[in-house]
């Protein structure tokens, strides 16, 4: 008798009628999944990284950093990688810019959108950005307004937004607070960011809504989850219920804050997009292709094991002959 051909794993969609028809899926690898890299990535590798995201579906890709080499020396070719990367159509191409001389690099390398860094708390800006918190905020505040006088798009990130390794639990309220002075200078999406991976659903849901409440459209809330303790994609499922309709992932889970103790790495992309398509919400997105990028790009980084759960598991399936 022969042995039947056993069958090939794939998101099995149900759909949770709540749930929106389609989401944006915001990808950090390049600039966030590699800025902690001890070894220096090739310019060439990490464009070509960004060519094989976007092949793969994704079209919101974070993909490099204008910083002071002394503080990512990972990124100090930021303008080459634009300038190798020239136009992607159809994919917004976004670059951090921490201050004002970041700006001026961003512009005069030709970036279109960009995004901007505050801390909710105070001993995180001044590890993360050499300042207090409120005059790191005035300078992303200041940085926006003018980067969307220049015509650019620009996103805003409040990190450390649900605990902080040296503070402990985050002032709900100051988050709300900055979140709004981040939009009001002009950030179409705001990103809560779980930076040491803390948070669970009820402390996602609570915080949406204070973030709402101080006149944040729904649609600007973005969540960037950080998986320490295992928890990002509940956390994605309660943020979906809030209203938040994109979500920060990295590729093979690369990344982490080389400034926070106990983070680890991002929400891998894979698993992020193996949950949504279950839901039955359209991300655009191959997720076999991604598991390549995922494969490729853990082989030029040393990391042959895959940390994304989906990935290791679709591999360990083909190898079994699935």
């Amino acid at each position: 008798m022969s042995t039947p051909a056993r069958w090939r794993p794939e998101p099995i969609v149900e759909r949770i009628e709540t749930a929106p028809d389609r989401v944006r899926v915001y990808e950090v690898a390049p600039r966030d999944g590699l800025q902690a890299e001890a070894a220096i990535v090739p310019t060439r590798t990490k464009i070509e990284l960004v060519q094989r995201i976007a092949a793969a579906g994704l079209r919101d890709i974070e993909v490099t950093s204008f910083v002071p080499a002394s503080w990512i020396p990972q990124m100090t070719d930021a303008a080459d990688v634009l300038a190798g990367l020239g136009g992607l159509d159809g994919v917004r191409t976004v670059s951090l810019v921490p201050n004002a001389r970041g700006l001026e690099r961003a512009l005069a390398a030709g970036a279109g959108h960009i995004a901007v860094l505050v801390s909710a708390t105070e001993s995180f800006a001044r590890a993360n950005l050499n300042a207090g918190r409120e005059a790191a905020l005035a300078t992303a505040t200041a940085v926006a307004s003018a980067a969307r006088g220049h015509g650019l798009g620009v996103r805003g990130y409040v990190s450390m937004a649900f605990g902080d390794p040296w503070e402990g639990p985050v002032d709900r309220g100051v988050v709300a607070d900055m979140a709004a002075s981040l939009f009001e200078a002009g950030c179409t999406t705001v990103a809560l960011g779980d930076t040491i991976g803390v948070t669970t659903p009820g402390h996602i849901h609570k915080t949406v809504r204070a973030v709402a409440a101080r006149g944040v459209a729904e649609d600007a809330v973005a969540l960037h989850l950080h998986d320490t303790y295992g928890q990002a994609l509940a956390n994605v499922v309660a943020g979906l219920d809030a209203g938040v309709r994109e979500f920060d992932s990295s590729v093979g889970a690369l990344g982490r804050c080389p400034y926070a103790r106990g983070a680890t790495g991002n929400l891998a992309t894979e698993d992020l997009v193996w949950l949504l398509h279950g839901i039955g919400i359209a991300t655009g997105v191959d997720l076999d292709a991604l598991v390549g990028v995922s494969r490729w790009i853990g082989a030029r980084t040393g990391r042959a094991d895959l940390r994304s759960r989906v990935a290791t598991a679709l591999v360990a399936a083909e190898a079994a002959g699935h």
